[in-house]
């Protein structure tokens, strides 16, 4: 196994947010974890990350234990999170926003070589790689955000609502950006709202709803599921 949370609990200050989470991920699968704004989803990319404590539980990866550790040693171990908003450097060009992704990597042949398949995954980003980021439309800094994320080399890609904000064509791409990272044999968990983009490239799921895991399974029978329609994605009939 990749990825196991188990019994996981995260707290914001005395709050339990986040309660006995249990999730796996295996080597070359995409999984979907869906549910309502402020469900949890989000804080638990974070803590996978590093990017904020777990108050209980095991998190691991691969057979290491990743309680505790920053971001930085979890990016070294292969684990990259893509955050929700992009998180850009608006200032800085594609190219060095591309580089930043690989600043702990030192093979400097497969940072050219890892720049070339991004180029190829997003040619958008090639045509205006001496661009500043904060000049490309919503949709081409999600490429950027993808694609920086690929430069860190990861084993698992945590991405967390790329399609929020796009217009539909643009949602297209990115689904069809993720089903190419995941052909390249990169893990990915998907943290998305948008049913038909989480049920096109998820393998399993979970549904999390005020911080508990309610609901597990094949993607496809999830989106199946009349109270997942209505009370998580909105959706009826």
């Amino acid at each position: 196994m990749l990825l196991r949370l188990n019994d996981v609990n995260i707290c914001y200050g005395k709050a339990e947010t986040v309660k006995e989470i249990n999730i796996e991920v295996s080597e070359r699968s995409v999984v979907g974890i869906i549910g309502a704004n402020g469900a949890g989803k989000s804080t638990l990319l974070k803590a996978i990350s590093g990017s904020i404590p777990t108050a209980a539980g095991e998190i691991w990866f691969i057979d290491k234990k990743i309680n505790g550790m920053k971001s930085h040693e979890t990016v070294k171990l292969g684990i990259v999170h893509v955050p929700e908003g992009r998180r850009l450097f608006p200032y800085m060009s594609v190219m060095a926003n591309l580089k930043i992704g690989a600043y702990l990597r030192k093979d400097s042949r497969e940072i050219k070589k890892d720049l070339d398949e991004v180029f190829e995954l997003f040619p958008r980003l090639k045509e205006r790689r001496n661009q500043r980021a904060s000049t490309l439309s919503g949709g081409e800094q999600q490429m950027l955000a993808i694609g920086r994320g690929i430069m860190a080399k990861p084993r698992l890609l945590l991405l967390d609502e790329p399609s929020l904000g796009l217009a539909p064509l643009m949602v297209q791409n990115v689904a069809s950006a993720i089903n190419d990272i995941h052909k390249k044999g990169i893990s990915i968990l998907l943290v998305e709202q948008n049913a038909g983009l989480v049920t096109e490239v998820a393998d399993t799921g979970y549904v999390i709803e005020t911080g508990k895991i309610v609901l597990h399974g094949k993607m496809s029978e999830i989106m199946e599921n009349e109270v997942v329609k209505k009370a998580f994605l909105g959706l009826s009939g």
